[in-house]
């Protein structure tokens, strides 16, 4: 594990208990080994994967390389405006642009909708990206190899075997594609197929659908040809061996390639054309190091910019529904497969958007499938929509039927409430079975008490009254049925939380009940939020400047902010601990280190204190801002030195000595760092308040007397250098 210390985490696939993953330790232990952004990586993924990393050369290699203007320009239209660039937001439909890139800051700013972040950022947010996805993508813009380090050999060998499955299925596809297109058979049987199902030319390339010849093994006569390993042949489901033979597996088959995020072929599904062929209708890539069925869902690559300008995912079952949309111009959708809707399927919607329709047909199997999944979405705090397609049709068929406009129109207006349909469901299921009525009911509270997120407060009560209502059953009963099972499953939750947590917070509830502050010196003692901001500020913006011949300012910083206590922000503290701790090894970091901090935490946290909601147009600089003055520095000059500066073609000179451009770091750091100290010297002069009210000896009181004296002299001194006022 200590190869985790450096370098950028990626993941693969693989199971638990394989080599390169250690399981004989505990997660527990394995976690307090990691700093805080790996260990925010680690809890996005489960005990499947295990860790590769893109060296640290690498990623300085793309940092040091990014120009923000040159990223975001290549998808937003942006225009000069003074030092900045502006711009239509990618992010929100806006007929004003508000949307502002600093390229001196290397950070955007949408002032509409209030997204903001960097170059890697921006590429997360809108290609939906991983970080690791970004750093290659911008490798590749840029031109620069990427090294990878691995823990073990094994590692090593698994990386390179996903590789080779991405190098075969690209082949693959191109081979398909071209069979597809280029060969009689395939323009024969695939192509007519294909727009006799009135799919255009255009989205048939769009999706890269191609055509598997009937021949036994033309592809694997290709791909021996092309010297790749037939085990990898076999692994990627395209080539299966009987009698000792590699035999072509999707002989006569529509193929439709299933994508990443990054747009990689990740594997197939293939489509029957013989309507007498006992053959199974689809045939799916078997899962292997980068083909997990449960965690892909087809068409998002190509939906992922629609669903987020639209705030809405349509969800549908079948590869042919998707395409027939896109071609319709509704390109919001992606589809199950045909699965049962897993968790990190929903996690891969809510990236996108927090609103999701499921599409599916009217039949009993469609609404069953439809059905599948519900607790998971609303656990993941999406908002479910279900539409039930009629007359036994299907998406793709409907949408030839009725047009685009017209489908659109009627998804609208046939959008149900996923959880009253359920109940409709479920209630006509159990029919006049009072048995079956009762599990409805205990059903239904255990459904909606998954609605946990204490946004969704308002809703989980309307469905309580609305369930009430339809089930006959009284309101309060059903609240109380529902919060049973919220208990029961925060009970749970609490046994699993560590001992040592839990009496942290039972030692923090004693300390707040043993000094009953009110709620407005509560507030000015430990919510300081904007204080504990500035210095984090001061820290990016100005702890590479010198604070006097000895030290630099982050030196003078850090020397002066001995007590942790003083910051009650864990994120600012994480922040200034960082800082702290880059520099203990020997770098000294800037703000770009932070703005590119792989900890989206400690990334987002920097751009926020970094925003720039006021600037100087040029125009106001050169023809208003003398009114504010300027430096003394100015007028120290010698006679001749002062009239050269302030000569008429020497403006750009003379525009330095402004008041405005006066550096006041020192000032500013001073004041932030007195502040904190002043509101230490606060909360001790409290606690021995409270002290001083208890019974004592005279000893103690003279002893508890001198020490108040003692911090209302230093409370006077910092308060006199700060320019503060005691409010008595």
């Amino acid at each position: 594990m200590n190869n985790l210390l450096t370098g950028s985490l990626t993941k693969q696939p693989d199971s638990c208990g394989k080599p390169g993953f250690p399981v004989n330790k505990k997660p527990d232990m394995l976690k307090r080994k990691l700093n805080s952004s790996q260990l925010a990586y680690w809890n996005s993924i489960n005990c499947r994967s295990h860790f590769r990393m893109i060296s640290q050369t690498t990623i300085q290699q793309i940092l040091g390389r990014i120009e923000i203007i040159d990223v975001i320009g290549g998808f937003v239209k942006l225009k000069k405006r003074g030092t900045n660039y502006l711009g239509l937001c990618p992010f929100h439909n806006e007929k004003t642009p508000s949307f502002t890139v600093s390229p001196a800051k290397e950070i955007y700013k949408c002032f509409g909708c209030g997204r903001s972040g960097n170059t890697i950022s921006f590429l997360m947010e809108h290609e939906k990206y991983s970080y690791v996805e970004a750093l290659k993508w911008l490798a590749n813009k840029y031109g620069i190899e990427i090294e990878e380090t691995f823990q073990n050999d094994e590692q090593k060998q698994q990386k390179q075997s996903a590789d080779s499955l991405y190098i075969i299925n690209s082949f693959a596809q191109q081979f398909f594609t071209k069979a597809l297109f280029e060969t009689e058979e395939g323009q024969d049987i695939g192509l007519s197929y294909l727009k006799e199902r009135g799919f255009r030319e255009d989205v048939i390339r769009k999706f890269q659908l191609g055509y598997s010849p009937e021949q036994k093994d033309a592809f694997t006569r290709e791909a021996t040809a092309k010297q790749y390993s037939p085990e990898l042949l076999i692994k990627t489901g395209l080539v299966v061996s009987r009698n000792d033979q590699l035999l072509d597996n999707y002989r006569g088959r529509i193929i439709f390639p299933v994508h990443s995020q990054s747009g990689k072929v990740l594997g197939f599904g293939a489509r029957v054309l013989k309507t007498n062929d006992k053959a199974p209708k689809y045939i799916n890539t078997p899962e292997n190091e980068i083909y997990v069925k449960s965690r892909i869902l087809y068409g998002a690559y190509f939906a992922r910019q629609s669903i987020d300008k639209a705030d809405e995912c349509l969800l549908v079952e079948g590869y042919t529904d998707v395409v027939s949309l896109h071609q319709a111009g509704i390109e919001n959708v992606v589809a199950s497969g045909g699965t049962s809707l897993t968790q990190d399927q929903l996690r891969l919607v809510k990236k996108y958007t927090n609103n999701l329709t499921i599409i599916y047909d009217g039949d009993a199997a469609g609404v069953k499938a439809a059905l599948r999944g519900l607790d998971l979405a609303l656990e993941e705090g999406l908002n479910v929509k279900l539409v039930l397609i009629p007359d036994n049709e299907d998406p793709d068929s409907y949408v030839n039927k009725l047009g685009a406009s017209s489908f659109v129109q009627f998804v609208h207006k046939n959008k149900k409430d996923f959880i009253l349909f359920q109940l409709e469901v479920a209630l006509k299921d159990a029919g006049s079975d009072s048995t079956r009525k009762a599990e409805v009911v205990n059903r239904m509270a255990e459904t909606i008490s998954k609605i946990n997120k204490a946004e969704d407060f308002t809703r989980q009560q309307d469905y309580i009254k609305q369930c009430s209502e339809i089930l006959k059953i009284d309101e309060t009963g059903l609240h109380s049925l529902v919060n049973k099972f919220i208990r029961d499953r925060i009970a749970t939750q609490e046994r699993k939380l560590p001992f040592e947590e839990a009496g942290r917070t039972e030692d923090n509830a004693r300390k707040a009940e043993a000094t009953d502050y009110d709620e407005a010196t509560f507030s000015l003692l430990f919510k300081d939020e904007l204080q504990e901001r500035e210095i984090a500020r001061v820290l990016l913006e100005s702890g590479t400047k010198r604070w006097d011949e000895s030290k630099l300012v982050a030196d003078h910083v850090l020397e002066e902010m001995v007590d942790e206590s003083l910051i009650d922000n864990r994120e600012i503290l994480q922040l200034i601990n960082s800082f702290k701790e880059t520099m203990q090894h020997g770098s000294l970091p800037d703000k770009h280190y932070f703005i590119y901090h792989p900890d989206a935490k400690l990334s987002a946290l920097a751009v926020s204190l970094l925003n720039f909601p006021y600037e100087e147009s040029e125009h106001w600089r050169r023809e208003f801002s003398q009114a504010t003055g300027y430096q003394p520095q100015l007028f120290e000059k010698g006679y001749e030195d002062f009239l050269r500066t302030v000569a008429r073609d020497n403006e750009n000179e003379l525009m330095t000595y402004l008041i405005i451009d006066e550096d006041k770091t020192n000032e500013q750091v001073d004041s932030a760092i007195n502040y904190l100290k002043l509101r230490k010297i606060k909360r001790m002069l409290l606690e021995n308040q409270v002290d001083m009210e208890k019974q004592h000896t005279p000893e103690e009181y003279e002893m508890l007397y001198r020490t108040h004296e003692h911090l209302k002299l230093m409370e006077i001194e910092l308060t006199r250098k700060t320019g503060t006022a005691i409010i008595r």
